[in-house]
């Protein structure tokens, strides 16, 4: 598989960082711009100095082998650290892929988004133990992608790229279009080409290149693929390419902010958006991690998929009792969440089975009515993908899979107004500016 032509090598400056690992055979390679292993083209991960693989004596049939510590602070010690650290990702920098001064860079600064606990919502669901929603539509460019951004470019300073670029689905661009412009990079995004206005408008008002593939998005994803082995992507970091194995990490963040907020415990139950399914694995990693680290108590939790069913590669496995992922071709106003062929999705399938969770998915007119419900009961405007993580709690708990006597946390990835073609509304009535008008349009009161 082609790979950037830069040389690999270890000395860069990311923390605790100090290899990248197959998840499939375990190689190890020197910290470089590579995401596939070159012994089994299994995916990279990031191996850390204060980790060592081994299985955790408690946890192994549960939750999977453990990553178990060293180097750090105790586990009462670790918080106090991290708990007077800023109000964003760079809180958790010690079991991050970045430099030790990386608050002091450019950077956006996503995370330490709201925990909202949803009683409105959970009493239209039947919610008896507990529903929050993570709502990161409060990220810098409104969307979870700010975190995975902030990371890979960190990784892009080290390597010395001087162009931010990605294949996306929309939330991606905007986020390293914004992120690239306050590192002082340059960047070049490539999305399909019937995205969201609202998507283009984000990703295109930052100034850089923005490119639109005639396809959907594992069109995008294939040209871009080509790119990096091209001379014509000299000095290109794509995020969520040659640099995943660090983009994917900030997802991990995601899972250290729910955790502490809920004072340092796991969550029972945690549903979880779909795409290429990096996001739900790094939340599983990071629940591990927590576990390992001594910051959370051991305990069973169980991980929910969701997608929706004009694109629902995993879901469909899941249901049908495959471990191999059938490619789709998406067809759903879920738009950020329209990958046919997801590269995680075979270890989506692996954390749901093996948490006791589940995939499921819900239809188009489930995920507006989902939508509404939020914003009636929380007063939070999802988008697309909000919806389906709401909608599939919804028929997760309706058909008896999810414990509504569990505390459960649902995560919306992005604001509603990148996605208002979704969502039909308007004014409840037009009326001419007296009091007559209003009392007749039956208002008052």
């Amino acid at each position: 598989m082609a790979v950037q032509a830069i040389e690999p090598t270890s000395a860069v400056a990311l923390g605790p960082a100090v290899a990248l690992s197959c998840r499939e055979c375990g190689q190890r390679f020197p910290l470089s711009p590579l995401f596939a292993c070159q012994e089994c083209f299994g995916p990279l991960e990031i191996a850390y100095r204060w980790t060592e693989r081994q299985s955790h004596p408690v946890a192994e049939d549960r939750n999977g082998p453990l990553d178990v510590a060293y180097e750090l602070p105790s586990g009462e010690e670790l918080k106090r650290r991290i708990e007077a650290g800023p109000a964003n990702i760079w809180r958790y920098a010690p079991l991050l892929p970045v430099p030790a001064d990386v608050a002091d860079k450019p950077n956006l600064n996503p995370g330490w988004t709201k925990l909202v606990q949803a009683d409105r919502l959970a009493a239209e669901l039947g919610v008896t133990g507990g529903l929050y929603v993570k709502d990161d539509s409060g990220n810098p460019t409104h969307s979870f992608k700010d975190r995975v951004v902030a990371i890979a470019v960190e990784a892009a300073r080290a390597f010395g790229f001087t162009t931010l670029s990605c294949s996306s689905t929309g939330n991606l661009a905007g986020a390293v279009g914004a992120a690239a412009r306050r590192a002082g990079l340059k960047s070049c995004v490539f999305i399909p080409h019937d995205l969201e206005p609202g998507k283009v408008v984000m990703a295109a008002v930052y100034g850089g290149d923005l490119v639109a593939i005639d396809g959907n998005y594992d069109d995008v994803n294939r040209f871009c693929s080509e790119l990096i082995g091209d001379p014509l992507g000299e000095g290109w970091g794509f995020v969520n390419v040659n640099l995943r194995p660090y983009y994917g990490e900030g997802s991990k963040t995601l899972a250290y902010e729910i955790c502490e907020q809920l004072g340092w415990r796991l969550p029972d139950q945690i549903v979880i958006p779909v795409a290429s399914g990096s996001q739900l694995t790094k939340i599983d990693k990071a629940l591990k991690e927590l576990i390992a680290l001594g910051l959370v108590e051991d305990k069973p939790y169980r991980i929910f998929g969701a997608q929706a069913e004009g694109c629902s590669p995993v879901s469909a496995a899941f249901k049908a009792g495959h471990e191999v992922v059938r490619p789709q071709k998406p067809d759903t106003i879920a738009k950020s969440l329209a990958i046919g062929n997801p590269a995680d999705g075979p270890y989506v399938l692996d954390i749901a089975r093996r948490t006791g969770g589940a995939v499921e998915d819900v239809t188009d007119p489930q995920i507006v009515d989902a939508i509404r419900l939020l914003a009636r009961t929380e007063g939070i405007f999802a988008e697309t993908a909000g919806g389906v993580t709401v909608g599939v709690t919804r028929k997760l708990i309706e058909n008896g899979i999810l414990d509504p006597s569990l505390t459960t946390v649902v995560l919306n990835t992005g604001d509603g107004l990148k996605t208002l073609d979704a969502v039909a509304a308007g004014p409840t009535a037009t009326i001419r500016p007296d009091l007559d008008a209003f009392r007749a349009a039956g208002l008052a009161g």
